[in-house]
């Protein structure tokens, strides 16, 4: 069978590459609200582009809501598996790409386009699978649900609507992760700072623009500090981001930092400009008063360079989904207030309510509050259970490698899903650029995942 499989998917390549190419073109970034389009007309164009495709391949279509898409094969009259796609993808600005963000371009195996991995590639390995298993009339005792969702991307609202009036298959997983089998996601907190001071020194305080990255910019306006004076201490600062100055005619000094981005799940592999300017500012002589005791509060609190939490008696870890995760990824200060943004992944040994606690204790020591933004708890699918044992039996068979379960710090699509896994398409520690410019997937790793997603409808519903 699994040649069978095989020789279908691979001979199909075009077809593939075409329905790719069609939706790469739709750049379905999250809009403005209207009639029929919740989250602007470009998801919602990308939606109905992929249900004429659908249709067009023979499956029975289904819209919900206007936020939702549904393709069902059912020829055993019950539902039993659900994979869940989304269709809306991140901003993508054409000046910082080689090529065309909204175009398909295929160079040397590659695919280079916005969407390609996360996640309208996999949506098209995922629809050809299905064909492929209906064109090659493999029996099946449960059917198929492919679903297609416009809002993965900002919070995942198309599933919540989604689920008030449907019900999802009882077996879901999404190829919007990692292979083998992603079964344990971290809980998630994202804590908006919030605050007043009385002004000091420091004008204003600028940094990050994402809650869930790792800062890779910040700056911060000083008054009343000569350019010589903060000339002399920048050389002793030993915080591995790039500090610059500029002198304003009116005496300011703007400081500029410049750190390294990274996903708030491995903020180690990042380095924070926010936090590196605050500690840049605490070696300054800034003026006495409660400013300075805030930028002091906040570098004892979460110092450049810690993101376990130590420091702010965060420090948690297990066995199963390894340690705590802390970025401080925005923060603000300006005309006495304070605003910013704390991401902590928690692993699942821990308790909400408690790292809330512990993380509320902190910024109050720091002298600035908790804001509740996003709090929620872990993920976890057991690794015994016949569903993710037969992912990972399919993954075996096919790869040619052993399959194995893995613990993330992100969340994926089913993160709120009972019993739902990610099931591909990432491989290895392959910098696939998602999210970033230049994003890519190679043409053999969508033909290899539309096999592993046939043979595991074949195994899982046959």
């Amino acid at each position: 069978m699994k040649q069978q499989i095989t020789d279908f998917i691979y001979s199909h390549r075009e077809d593939m590459m075409e329905i790719i190419k069609q939706l790469v073109e739709i750049p379905s970034v999250k809009g403005t609200p209207e009639p029929g389009a919740p989250f602007g007309a470009e998801p919602r164009r990308a939606l109905d582009k992929m249900l004429e495709i659908c249709r067009r391949y023979g499956f029975v279509t289904g819209c919900h809501d206007d936020v939702m898409g549904t393709a069902d094969y059912d020829p055993a009259g019950k539902i039993g598996l659900g994979i869940l796609c989304h269709l809306d993808v991140v901003p993508a600005e054409p000046r910082n790409w080689s090529y065309p963000p909204f175009q398909l371009t295929r160079r040397e195996g590659k695919l280079f386009g916005r969407g390609v991995i996360d996640d309208k590639g996999p949506c098209a390995a995922a629809l050809c699978a299905l064909w492929c298993v209906k064109e090659l009339g493999l029996p099946l005792k449960k059917g198929v649900r492919l679903l297609f969702g416009t809002d993965e991307e900002n919070g995942s609202e198309d599933l919540e609507i989604y689920r008030r009036g449907n019900k999802l298959p009882p077996m879901v997983f999404t190829p919007d992760g990692s292979f083998p089998v992603i079964n344990i996601e971290k809980g998630m907190i994202r804590a908006d700072i919030c605050g007043e001071y009385v002004p000091g020194s420091v004008l204003s305080f600028t940094g990050g623009s994402i809650p869930n990255a790792v800062p890779d910019k910040a700056e911060a306006v000083i008054s009343g500090i000569s350019y010589e004076e903060i000339r002399a201490v920048i050389p002793l600062n030993t915080t591995g981001a790039v500090l610059t100055l500029d002198r304003s005619p009116d005496g300011t000094v703007t400081l500029h930092c410049s750190g390294r981005s990274a996903h708030a799940s491995t903020p180690q592999t990042g380095i924070n400009a926010v936090t590196a300017l605050i500690s840049v500012l605490n070696k300054l002589p800034l003026a006495d008063g409660e400013q300075r005791e805030i930028f002091r509060g906040l570098e004892r609190m979460f110092p450049f360079g810690e993101t376990d939490g130590r420091s702010a008696a965060l420090k948690i870890e297990d066995k199963e989904s390894g340690a705590l995760t802390l970025t401080f990824s925005k923060f603000a200060m300006n005309d006495g207030k304070i605003s910013g943004c704390i991401d902590i992944r928690y692993p699942v040994s821990a308790q909400l309510s408690d790292v809330v606690e512990r993380l509320s204790a902190a910024l109050e020591s720091a002298g600035v509050h908790y804001g509740k933004n996003m709090e929620e708890e872990p993920h976890c699918v057991p690794e015994d259970s016949e569903f993710v044992q037969k992912l990972l039996r399919v993954y075996s068979e096919v790869e040619g490698e052993p399959g194995r379960c893995i613990a993330i710090g992100g969340g994926t699509y089913v993160h709120t899903v009972e019993g739902g896994v990610a099931f591909g398409v990432e491989r290895g520690d392959t910098d696939y650029h998602m999210h970033g410019n230049d994003e890519f997937i190679t043409e053999d790793e969508l033909l290899r995942d539309a096999v592993l997603f046939a043979c595991a409808i074949a195994d899982i519903c046959g």
